[in-house]
């Protein structure tokens, strides 16, 4: 079989490993042959291409970032690019194609998948809010990254005597601001699924100052006040609709400085926590999905998603993967939050 790869989306640690995984298997344990698509969908619209083999794939686990390229490009926004990737597809011969990616990618490849085209996907993404698998790869990454950053902040805080607003990735999910921040010790953790009272986070900052304590704020990007208690600026859109976010840490940072009087400062870490090495848990996590993907494609099983369930990776189709948001549950919440007293 001719197998194409391509990873769309958000670059993240771990997906080198996907496709050394897939390409070693395929190869030697099938004999198949690989052409990667460079650049997410842009590759099979615009037929960009690489060479995909064992050579290609050589010391590429520890990396980061993907070896073929990425993009956030929608084939359905674009006239006849349907068409144009079933006939980039068929001309180089490829029996199936392997997307690697998140809510975006997956979801172009499900809707080829339901036209007819041979698709397997393998779920990526640092926010790990894929409802069909219990992890990403990328996340494990992300969150050490900003735990790491949350650590070196308590020092600076105390040194000076500020307030630190830490400012990570998480659209619609608070996974990562709610792992990083209980693990790193912060004082209060808002995320996207629970609109967030200012006056609360101000009075909670007074709080830890009058005990001689700098507070330490992790907020996921999405994370919204509630109506009325804050205003927030909404930027331009990217090609699947989303809004490009970032600055609410800013923002933050200056209601609490405007409002309490004590000094305010954000940080930021934005594309740092998809940057560098994966862990050893995503590259565990990735080189299995690699495996079984090829797998999937060897089978003839198509239009579904590899997908961790325990310690098992499984098949799950492709709609069951994408359609829902995986949201931080309202319990898990309540359980660290009892330490941000």
């Amino acid at each position: 079989m001719r197998v194409g790869m391509l990873t769309g989306g958000g670059d993240c640690p771990g997906l080198n490993a996907v496709i050394r995984g897939a390409v070693r298997k395929g190869v030697k344990a099938h004999g198949h042959e690989f052409v990667g698509f460079r650049d997410g969908w842009r590759g099979p619209l615009e037929n960009d291409t690489m060479e995909l083999d064992v050579t290609q794939v050589r010391g590429i686990l520890p990396r980061g970032g993907t070896i073929l390229g990425s993009s956030r490009t929608n084939p359905f926004a674009i006239d006849n690019g349907v068409e144009r990737i079933e006939e980039n597809l068929a001309a180089h011969g490829c029996d199936a194609l392997i997307a690697i990616g998140g809510e975006d990618t997956l979801g172009v490849a499900t809707k080829l998948a339901d036209l007819g085209v041979n698709v397997v996907g393998v779920p990526k993404t640092i926010d790990n809010d894929l409802s069909g698998t219990d992890f990403t790869f990328g996340f494990d990454t992300a969150v050490n990254i900003a735990m790491e950053a949350i650590d070196r902040l308590h020092t600076t805080a105390e040194s000076h005597h500020r307030a630190l607003v830490v400012e990570v990735m998480g659209r619609h999910a608070g996974w990562i601001a709610l792992h990083s921040g209980m693990a790193g010790g912060a004082n209060i953790i808002l995320i996207p699924e629970r609109p967030f009272d200012i006056d609360k986070v101000c009075a909670q900052v007074e709080s830890r100052f009058a005990t001689h304590y700098s507070p330490i704020i992790v907020v996921a990007e999405g994370a919204k006040p509630r109506e009325g208690t804050m205003e927030l600026v909404s930027g331009e859109k990217d090609a699947f609709g989303h809004v490009r976010l970032g600055g609410i840490g800013d923002r933050l940072a200056h209601e609490i400085e405007a409002r309490t009087g004590r000094e305010a400062r954000a940080v930021t870490l934005g594309h740092i926590q998809r940057g560098g090495t994966p862990t050893a848990f995503d590259r565990w996590l990735a080189t299995r999905f690699g495996l079984h993907a090829i797998q999937a494609v060897t089978d003839g099983e198509f239009g579904v998603m590899v997908a961790l369930r325990g310690t098992d990776i499984v098949r799950v189709p492709l709609a069951e993967g994408t359609s829902k948001l995986k949201v931080v549950r309202p319990e898990l919440y309540e359980e660290v939050e009892v330490l941000f007293g």
